[in-house]
C-alpha cells in the first residue's frame, strides 16, 4: 500500500526518494522530495500504540502528526488528498 501511494507521488512528481528503517520499538517509512533534504513525510508504525492511539501515524516535514489510526488505508488519506489536489 505504501509503496503503491509512493509510485504514485513519484508519478506526480511530489517525491524522489524514500527510506525505510526499522527500529527497536518502530518502523519508519521516509519520502522526500530530494535526497539531500530532510523528509517530507514519515509513516510511521509502533505496534506498542495499538491499543491506545492506533499504530499508525503520518508526520509531517516539522515532526507533527498528520493522522494517527488503527488502519493504514485510513491514515494514508491524509496523503492521498494532496495527491488529488495535484491531479486536479
Amino acid at each position: 500500500m505504501i509503496l503503491h501511494l509512493y509510485g504514485r507521488m513519484v508519478q506526480a512528481g511530489e517525491w524522489r526518494d524514500y527510506a525505510i528503517d526499522g527500529l527497536k520499538d518502530q518502523a519508519v517509512f521516509s519520502a522526500f522530495r530530494r535526497a539531500c533534504e530532510m523528509s517530507a513525510y514519515c509513516i510511521v508504525k509502533q505496534p506498542k500504540l495499538a491499543g491506545r492511539q492506533g499504530q499508525y501515524a503520518v508526520t509531517g516535514s516539522g515532526g507533527q502528526i498528520l493522522k494517527r489510526g488503527r488502519e493504514l488505508p485510513q491514515v494514508l488519506r491524509v496523503l492521498e488528498r494532496k495527491l488529488l489536489k495535484l491531479v486536479e
